[in-house]
């Protein structure tokens, strides 16, 4: 008999890094869902084009949590292996005390409450032994934090970090295996031309680390090569 393809769902998979885990996991076999915003075409929707049906484009807008419900219903027949949470903003690298309230707002909401009310919503659609992952950075890390800079969003992949070990507490007898990614210095928007890796240097490593962590329950923050990221 042979064996169901694994099933992930990417959420914010519309181009860079999302858009590379989404073609990764095909590349593994993997039948995969992925959302992007709105209703324009993405590169996601020309790598569906050329998947064979093994891709499948949500609309999602994140930081609506109607929408997030929606998604939830429509997938309700569907158990994820991977649920996985790729999403973040950043407005600029301004010391805390001259970003705007709104700005403060927008970035939070984006970066840390919208990703964690994904995966409050769509954890039951998850496998028992399956993965649930946000993208984090090391950005987010407190005790690497020696240079200062990019306050605002540094301050969100903290928030994130604190939000999942929170989960991770509150479901502390849960099978699943929880996942805070860190996927090293990668050229993006976010991250800049001058960036040390490109997307294809990065994802496959995600996609690695993520896979050696199956069957590992409680939360892991690790990086693309799987080492330890510090709190």
């Amino acid at each position: 008999m042979t064996e169901s393809p694994r099933t992930a769902l990417v959420v914010g998979a519309s181009r860079t890094l999302g858009l590379g885990l989404a073609a990764e996991y095909l590349r593994r076999g993997w039948d995969v869902i992925g959302t992007v915003r709105g209703s324009r075409r993405t590169g996601l929707h020309d790598l569906a084009e050329s998947s064979g049906g093994r891709l499948t484009v949500e609309s999602l807008e994140m930081t609506d949590p109607e929408q997030v419900s929606a998604l939830r219903d429509r997938l309700a027949r569907r158990t994820l292996d991977l649920l996985f949470v790729n999403a973040a903003i950043t407005r600029g690298d301004l010391p805390i005390g001259e970003v705007p309230t709104d700005m403060f707002t927008e970035v939070m909401v984006t970066n840390a409450l919208s990703p964690m009310r994904v995966v409050e919503s769509l954890r039951p659609l998850v496998a028992p032994t399956g993965t649930i992952g946000v993208m984090s950075s090391d950005q987010g890390s407190i005790t690497l934090n020696t240079e200062g800079g990019q306050d605002l969003y540094r301050a969100s992949k903290s928030a994130l970090n604190q939000l999942m070990r929170s989960y991770a507490a509150r479901y502390a007898e849960d099978t699943r295996t929880l996942l805070l990614m860190d996927p090293g210095w990668v050229r993006t928007e976010l991250g800049g031309l001058e960036a040390e890796l490109s997307v294809e240097e990065s994802i496959p490593g995600v996609a690695e680390t993520i896979e050696r962590q199956q069957g590992k329950p409680g939360l892991h923050f690790l990086d693309h090569l799987g080492q330890v990221v510090p709190w």
